[in-house]
């Protein structure tokens, strides 16, 4: 049990913490549901929430190791009070939590003796820091930054006259790329699998192509087969030049960076994109980011000015529209609330955009937060599958060995057996032998009984006769039986012709079925149905053709939906011509009234009249022409009402323009 004066499990509900070593106690912190109630209460309505924080606690944990560690300055898995207050308060400041210096003290008091290890660190770290950190309130870069700088004053010691050595920036993101691919696990290590993939992911960032024929040596050592590598040993590599030799620095740094920004910061895709604005409805050029959550846009590619962030969720869809105002590779992002549009420079990089989101709305669906953890966890199942097979192919060697050995001891039996059949065989002929000679004297005395019998043959004769009847008999019996069986073997060579038929058949439906999917794609709840009906075609011969009946039915139901939306199409294509009809009769009228406005705001002369004014104005003055002041004022009134009537007119056009686009993208249609 741990002592009082440092475990504060029994105040904090937990179970009280085992005399286990360091690494198990990390590892456990990873998954305070350990130190739960059994009940579970909260894990159960909250599951997605808990899952989302024992990753970040697992994160975490995983640079505060790094740190803990560096402050074990003997590696006797105990640090010094003074140091922990430090790095405690540390911790508090850059997580964003308020420190309570009562409860630092309180917990290591000054009465306690000698330095504190990690069972009695965690308790205090798991119930004051971690249990308090809150997702989103702070920068888990700093976190990282403040860890690295402990541990790498220790560990991390290079020749800074060396040409190949990295920046302190580069081996930081590369350590916190290292912690992000380790195992769940301490001392964290990193499998050779994970260091393959991280180190092509950078080749393929720099625009190389990864050669591992220089690290096969390191890779097939057992100790790296067995345990993996740790960060300090992939750093060494890295700085030995195997993998960037030839390589200027800087393409190196903005390989880590991309990489980095990828897998750490969750950046699925980054690039400029053509944006139309909401308000203007002017096309600008903004720099995107995208992540699991949202999709961010810069003025530029170093993100220091945002300009908008758009929520991601299951509500919103990708489509791709026909280019248009002069745009081309366009497609649009649906919310709830707006529709962005905005345009590729491509038609491969629309499709790597669209694909990418279609990625940030399915990992928000399926509740995961991030692309390349799920990654990371599908490779760590594939590899124990790996080691799964790997282990089962060793059982059955081990197997076919002991058949083998199981063989050789039969067949050594079997040579024993050979050797005492040889000597039974000498003993059989010499029981021949003597059996000859009894046979001989049996012979004599059944010549004496032959003669006799001979005499009771010939009254058996007719016996015999009788029973030669029966067995004629017995024989066209038994050659009718035959035919039968002949008949009933071709008839069981046809039912099994039959039955290759029908599957020869089932097969070639199938293969109709998989071309009937491909042309309806539009159709695809109907596609999965019908492949779930194909493979159950396999397994249920009677229930078929009741199937295949539905299908078709569901399928004859699609058609005709098919054949209304066309009919709609065709009613909204008519409506849309009338619509064009009546903007051009508007425009029409729009002109007539410009005309008429432009003579009424025409300035009168002396002497002349002003058309149809109404009685109102009869009595008005008109002044002499002499005054300049008033000229002047009558030509800028008038000019503003020009400006006026035309800026109108320009406004009616556009909303007209606006209407027909919003009808073209909602019937996904072109207005000819």
């Amino acid at each position: 049990m741990c002592s009082s004066s440092r475990c504060r499990c029994q105040q904090t509900g937990k179970a009280p913490c085992l005399p286990e070593s360091s690494n198990t106690v990390w590892v456990s912190a990873c998954h305070p549901g350990a130190h739960v109630n059994s009940r579970g209460k909260k894990k159960r309505r909250r599951r997605s929430n808990t899952v989302a924080e024992m990753d970040l606690r697992s994160e975490l944990l995983k640079s505060i190791w790094y740190g803990f560690t560096a402050l074990d300055l003997e590696k006797s898995g105990k640090v010094s009070k003074s140091q922990l207050k430090v790095l405690s308060h540390n911790l508090c400041t850059v997580l964003s939590i308020p420190h309570d210096p009562v409860a630092l003290e309180e917990h290591f008091r000054d009465d306690d003796d000698g330095p504190v290890s990690s069972q009695g660190y965690m308790p205090y770290l798991n119930k004051y820091i971690l249990d308090k950190v809150v997702e989103g309130s702070f920068n888990k870069e700093n976190v990282d930054e403040l860890c690295w700088t402990l541990t790498a004053k220790k560990n991390y010691q290079t020749d800074k006259n060396s040409s190949t050595v990295l920046p302190e920036k580069d081996a930081f993101r590369l350590w916190c790329l290292f912690n992000f691919l380790s195992e769940d696990k301490y001392p964290l290590v990193m499998v050779p699998d994970e260091v393959e993939y991280l180190l092509k992911k950078i080749c393929m960032a720099m625009s190389i192509e990864f050669n591992c024929v220089e690290l096969e040596d390191f890779f097939s050592q057992d100790s790296v087969q067995q345990s993996g590598i740790t960060v300090w040993v992939f750093l060494e590599m890295m700085n030995s030049g195997k993998i960037t030799r030839g390589i200027d620095k800087s393409i190196i740094s903005m390989a880590i960076e991309e990489v980095y920004r990828e897998i750490v910061g969750d950046v699925l895709k980054e690039g400029y994109l053509w944006k139309k604005g909401q308000l203007r409805r002017n096309w600008k050029e903004r720099w995107f980011t995208l992540r699991p959550s949202n999709l961010s846009y810069y003025t530029g590619e170093d993100r220091k000015e945002c300009q908008g962030n758009i929520a991601l969720d299951g509500n919103c869809c990708v489509e791709v529209l026909p280019d248009r105002d002069g745009k081309r590779c366009m497609f649009c992002l649906k919310t709830l609330s707006k529709t962005y549009e905005m345009s590729a420079s491509d038609t491969k990089q629309r499709q790597e955009w669209t694909t990418a989101i279609q990625t940030a709305i399915r990992l928000h669906v399926e509740g995961k937060t991030s692309l390349h953890k799920d990654l990371k966890l599908k490779r760590r199942e594939q590899r124990e599958q790996r080691e799964k097979r790997r282990q089962a192919k060793e059982e059955e060697l081990q197997r076919l060995r002991a058949l083998q050995e199981e063989r050789e001891r039969k067949l050594a039996e079997l040579e024993l057996l050979k050797e005492a059949q040889k000597q039974a065989q000498a003993l059989l002929e010499q029981d021949e032998q003597r059996r000859r000679q009894q046979h001989e004297q049996l012979q004599q005395a059944l010549e004496v009984q032959l003669r006799e019998a001979e005499e009771a043959r010939v009254s058996m004769q007719a016996e015999m006769a009788l029973k030669e009847e029966e067995a004629e008999r017995q024989r066209k019996r038994i050659q009718e039986l035959e035919e039968m069986q002949k008949r009933l073997e071709e008839a069981l060579q046809l039912e099994i012709k039959a039955r290759l038929d029908e599957e020869a058949f089932r097969y070639a439906q199938a293969g109709l079925l998989a071309e009937e999917e491909e042309k309806m794609k539009a159709l695809m709840s109907l596609q999965e149905e019908q492949e779930e009906y194909i493979l159950k075609t396999q397994r249920e011969k009677q229930e078929l053709k009741q199937e295949m009946e539905a299908k078709s039915r569901a399928l004859d139901e699609a058609q005709r939906q098919l054949e209304e939306v066309r009919a709609n199409r065709h009613r909204v294509d008519q409506d849309v011509v009338a619509a064009q009809r009546k903007l051009r009769q508007a425009s029409t009228n729009v002109k007539h009234w410009n005309v008429q406005m432009n003579r009424l705001m025409r300035p009168i002369g002396p002497g002349e009249k002003r058309p149809s004014l109404g009685s109102s104005f009869t009595s008005f003055q008109i002044p002499t022409q002499r005054d300049p002041g008033l000229r002047l004022r009558r030509r800028s009134g008038s000019e503003d009402q020009d400006e006026e009537s035309k800026e109108n007119v320009e406004n009616r056009a556009g909303c007209d323009l606006e209407k027909r686009h919003s009808h073209a993208s909602n019937g996904d249609m072109d207005i000819p």
